[in-house]
């Protein structure tokens, strides 16, 4: 399983990274990026929390 996140999608609210520290963190440029490569409850959680549907765990 992974975690993708598309940065045309991602607008940079930070509910990923608010909501699983261990799975994302904000980049430079104020958008989600990939922490940890592992898929966890949090990571599911996070990326169904996202406004723009920009994460995908697979």
């Amino acid at each position: 399983m992974s975690i993708n996140i598309d940065k045309n999608l991602c607008i940079g609210c930070g509910a990923c990274a608010a909501m699983c520290p261990d799975a994302f963190v904000m980049n430079n440029d104020g958008k989600a990026e990939v922490a940890k490569d592992e898929v966890s409850e949090c990571a599911k959680n996070a990326a169904a929390s996202c406004p723009t549907q920009a994460i995908a765990v697979k």
